[in-house]
């Protein structure tokens, strides 16, 4: 029974951020909190659907599971908590669970990270693969759901605003809010890229 229990708490601990774990094995309460400084980045792979289409299926999920691995290492390193993987895309947030006051600048470091991994596998296997990443920070709501399948997920509108940004931004470009950068101050070199056009937001600079 403790080998048993042991496993079972390792693989609570690989879904979902440490403490958050912790909380479910010692109480049922509903697990939900606010955070109000928060990074949310998102990532897809550029090339992907392509690449998919005229290679045998072992080969694209163990390249794939290649670059996540890297990515996987680099928040772990970083300190930051992996949210969720979207098919060939990757959600990161920097300041939740714990909170953080550099949540941008380490959300920032992070993206230039997963940008030199992406762009090293590919040198490497002679694949066109890159990647695209959107960024914004503000507050968000966090908690966990499901019954049988346990997820740690954010919502709010800091969440759609990254998305937005990342299905947006440029091959090989990391496009940020005008809120991350403001909080990158002079740390980070930032560009202005001019007006773009988001969903249900209309047109930010």
């Amino acid at each position: 029974l403790a080998v048993e229990r042991a496993r079972a708490d390792r693989l609570l601990e690989n879904i979902l951020p440490a403490a958050i774990a912790s909380q479910l094995k010692t109480s049922d309460a509903t697990i939900a909190d606010r955070f109000d400084a928060v990074t949310i980045l998102f990532a897809d792979i550029v090339g992907f659907t392509a690449f998919a289409r005229s290679h045998q299926p072992a080969e694209v999920v163990d390249l794939l599971n290649a670059l996540f691995s890297r990515f996987d290492d680099l928040v772990m390193d970083s300190g930051l908590e992996k949210i969720k993987t979207l098919g060939d895309g990757s959600m990161v947030a920097g300041g939740v669970p714990t909170p953080r006051p550099d949540h941008a600048a380490a959300t920032a470091a992070l993206a230039l990270g997963m940008m030199e991994a992406t762009g090293s596998l590919a040198r490497d296997l002679n694949i066109e693969w890159g990647i695209r990443i959107g960024m914004h920070s503000g507050p968000v709501v966090a908690g966990v759901i499901g019954k049988r399948k346990f997820a740690y997920d954010l919502w709010g509108d800091t969440v759609n605003v990254a998305s937005r940004l990342e299905s947006t931004s440029e091959p090989g470009r990391i496009q940020l809010s005008e809120e991350t950068a403001r909080l990158l101050g002079s740390e980070f070199s930032c560009e202005p890229r001019g007006t773009v056009s988001l969903k249900n937001r209309g047109d930010i600079a």
